[in-house]
C-alpha cells in the first residue's frame, strides 16, 4: 500500500463514534478522507473539527441516507465523478438493535427490513458501484466493520416478516457483511483489491451501544486501533477474506464458510439492489 498521506479513504458513518475517531486518525496521518454521513450540519461540524484538530485540509463531506438505495447510488456516482482514486473503502455505518428504544420492525425507503438494508445492503451496493475505481487504484482495500454478534440468515424469511426480533435483525445483518467479505475476497483474487472484516471491539461507547442501553466495556481507541490495522498495516498487504476480532484472527459463525449460503446471499443482494452482478 502507498503511504497514508498519498491515499484517498472513504469512511461511511464517519460523523460520530468509531467512524469519526477513525477519520481523525487517518486525517492526522495526512490521508485524503471522504467523510460520509446523512446530516449536512453534522457533517460540516465534523469536517471543521477534524481540520482544526489535525491541520489536514484534505477532508471532504459526502451526504447520503443509507436507508435509501437511490441515495447510495448517488453517493457512489459522486465519488466516481469527483475522485481519481480510492485506496480504501471502510463500510462502517450501521444501526443497532433498536432505534432510540423503539423495538418495532422498521423498513427502509425501499421497503426492506431496516437493519439488513442499512448495515448490509447499502455497503454491498456502494462497494459494487465503487469496485472499478478501487481496482484502478490497486493495491486497494475494502474493510467491512461487522460484529461478533452474528446470527445465521434465514433465506426463507430474510426480512423477518414472520418473526421479528431486533437482535436477530442486527446480528444477521452483521453476518451478511462477513459472508460478503469472504465472497468478495474470492472474486477479487489477483485483482489487487483485498476484502476483510472485523469486530473492532466489544461495546464501545458509540451511539449504537448507548441507544441499546448497554454499558460500554471497550474504548473507542481499542476499536480504532483494530480497524486502522486493516486499513493501513503493511503486514496485511495481500491478506484477504479474513475475519478479525480486534487485532486477532478469529472464526465467524459457520454460515460464513458455507459457499451455498454466500451464493444465495449474493444473488439476493444483486436482485434487491437491482445490480447486474459480477460479469466475470
Amino acid at each position: 500500500m502507498r503511504p497514508l498521506a498519498d491515499q484517498t479513504i472513504l469512511i461511511s458513518g464517519a460523523t460520530d463514534g468509531h467512524g469519526r475517531a477513525l477519520a481523525a486518525e487517518l486525517a492526522a496521518a495526512g490521508a485524503t478522507v471522504l467523510v460520509h454521513g446523512r446530516n449536512d450540519a453534522r457533517g460540516q461540524e465534523t469536517i471543521e473539527d477534524l481540520r482544526a484538530r489535525t491541520g489536514n485540509d484534505k477532508l471532504h463531506w459526502l451526504r447520503a441516507d443509507l436507508a435509501s438505495l437511490d441515495e447510495v447510488r448517488a453517493l457512489a456516482a459522486q465519488v466516481l465523478a469527483d475522485y481519481e482514486r480510492l485506496d480504501v473503502l471502510v463500510n462502517n455505518a450501521g444501526i443497532g438493535t433498536t432505534s432510540q428504544g423503539d423495538t418495532r420492525r422498521q423498513v427502509s425507503r425501499d421497503g426492506y427490513e431496516l437493519r439488513f438494508a442499512v448495515n448490509y445492503l447499502a455497503g454491498y451496493l456502494l462497494t459494487r458501484r465503487l469496485l472499478p475505481l478501487l481496482e484502478r487504484s490497486a493495491p486497494a482495500r475494502i474493510v467491512n466493520v461487522a460484529s461478533a454478534g452474528q446470527a445465521p440468515i434465514d433465506f426463507d424469511d430474510v426480512m423477518l416478516e414472520r418473526h421479528y426480533d431486533g437482535v436477530q435483525a442486527y446480528c444477521q445483518s452483521k453476518l451478511a457483511q462477513v459472508l460478503f467479505s469472504f465472497d468478495l475476497a474470492e472474486e477479487l483474487r489477483d485483482r489487487g483489491v483485498t476484502a476483510n472484516c472485523l469486530h473492532p471491539a466489544t461495546y464501545m461507547p458509540t451511539k449504537i451501544v448507548l441507544a441499546d442501553g448497554v454499558s460500554p466495556s471497550s474504548s473507542l481507541e481499542q476499536g480504532v486501533k483494530a480497524t486502522l490495522r486493516l486499513v493501513a498495516d503493511p503486514e496485511l498487504d495481500g491478506v484477504s477474506g479474513r475475519y478479525f476480532s480486534g487485532t486477532r484472527l478469529a472464526q465467524p459463525h459457520p454460515q460464513a464458510h458455507d459457499a451455498e449460503a454466500r451464493r444465495r446471499l449474493r444473488e439476493l443482494s444483486d436482485r434487491l439492489c437491482d445490480h447486474p452482478g459480477d460479469p466475470s
